[in-house]
């Protein structure tokens, strides 16, 4: 049996490689990458002599990827393509500091962005680039620095810092709860009151939603069957607070995210302190391993830290 190789796999031949293997041709890819058809073929062979295996069935009229060809091709794709993306970031960057920042978009909307002014008053230099999206990032791939993110406490798979716990609790605008008041719009004293009003609903089928629903917010208020006059479903936290700040109807409000509303009297808690409820998920700051040093992630993080303390400060006077 031949001895395995333990010298690691050159780059360059991997490039060679996704080619052919996408174009299933040696001259398509060697068009693509500007290189001699013979160039190409001495890169796939030099892979194969590194590898230790055969890559491509070679026909006389095509090119097929061969079993061992098929099992590195999708890992070959994620490493070129992480490699293409780290390269263009540092040619975007050169010369300047930035901080790449992970997060979900509500977040993003409610809490980060209207921030973001005052970090850059005091770090002009720094330059933040917001990547809003929902699902959970590696936070060693090296594209990101810092995540701020809601999850449950005991599946966090990497160091973080908790910034505030969550809380829910049914809000309306002013004109809305005056009106319920006024007998404009019918009564809104009692959980039971929610039948004669639209309710706005996040549509989302992470584990998460279950705790900022309106059927759990209701089972737990003793309402387990209550149906209201009308449901109006919406992707993101963010569109739900601007239906009840448009006074479209009854949202159930993640308070850390709205408490400025609620201090602005921009929303009103038609419950009071009776409608909040607690969730075991909570709020952290999950800092990159690979960039926690660098100067200006630290500066960012010592802020996000600020903010957070600004944050629970307020929640307790709400």
């Amino acid at each position: 049996m031949q001895p395995l190789r333990q010298r690691p796999l050159s780059i360059g031949p991997l490039r060679a490689f996704e080619a052919v293997a996408r174009l299933l041709s040696f001259r398509a890819a060697a068009e693509e990458l500007s290189l001699t058809q013979s160039a190409i073929s001495r890169q796939i062979q030099s892979l194969e002599e590194e590898i230790g295996c055969v890559l491509f069935l070679r026909g006389t009229r095509k090119v097929e990827l061969s079993g061992e060809g098929a099992v590195l091709l999708p890992t070959a794709v994620a490493v070129l393509s992480r490699l293409d993306q780290t390269v263009r970031q540092i040619r975007r960057t050169r010369g300047r500091r930035v901080v790449n920042v992970t997060t979900f978009a509500s977040f993003a909307s409610l809490w980060l962005i209207p921030r973001l002014c005052e970090f850059q008053k005091h770090h002009p230099d720094i330059d933040i680039r917001v990547s809003a999206a929902d699902g959970l990032v590696d936070m060693e791939d090296g594209e990101h620095d810092l995540a701020l993110r809601y999850i449950a406490g005991d599946t966090l798979a990497a160091p973080a810092e908790l910034m505030f716990e969550e809380t829910v609790s049914p809000v309306v605008s002013p004109w809305y709860a005056e009106s319920t008041r006024s007998g404009r719009l019918p009564a809104l004293r009692h959980p039971g009151d929610l039948a004669a009003h639209a309710l706005t609903e996040e549509d989302d089928a992470r584990p998460s939603a279950e705790f900022l629903s309106w059927r759990h917010w209701l089972t737990r208020q003793q309402e387990h069957d209550l149906q209201p006059l009308r449901w109006m479903y919406f992707n993101f936290t963010y569109q739900q607070i601007q239906a009840a700040l448009a006074g479209q109807g009854v949202a159930l409000a993640r308070l850390p995210l709205v408490h400025e509303h609620l201090q602005r009297a921009e929303l009103v808690e038609p419950f009071g302190a009776a409608g909040r409820l607690t969730s075991p998920y909570a709020y952290w700051l999950v800092p990159s391993p690979a960039a926690a040093t660098r100067p200006e992630v630290q500066a960012f993080a010592d802020w996000v830290r600020e903010q957070a303390a600004i944050t629970r400060d307020q929640l307790a006077g709400v």
